[in-house]
């Protein structure tokens, strides 16, 4: 289930605000959807370089989700 608090409507971060953007509850890096809020949870969706990681981790720790990777357990 996902829990849309914006839908449709694009919103940048404090940090990294040329490269990170979040449309409704998809995160995206530069131009690729890297993760979706499914609140409480961030799933990540692959394994990305480290500056994407860290992207994603700021965007988890800003609000306040726990990261899942679910395709580790593929």
């Amino acid at each position: 289930m996902t829990f849309a608090t914006k839908p449709n409507t694009m919103e940048k971060f404090n940090r990294y605000k040329q490269n990170l953007t979040r449309v409704g509850d998809e995160i995206y890096s530069y131009s690729t959807n890297v993760a979706t809020i499914e609140y409480p949870n961030l799933i990540q969706h692959g394994w990305w370089s480290v500056t994407t990681q860290k992207h994603i981790n700021y965007v988890a720790n800003e609000l306040g989700l726990t990261i899942k990777k679910p395709y580790l357990n593929g």
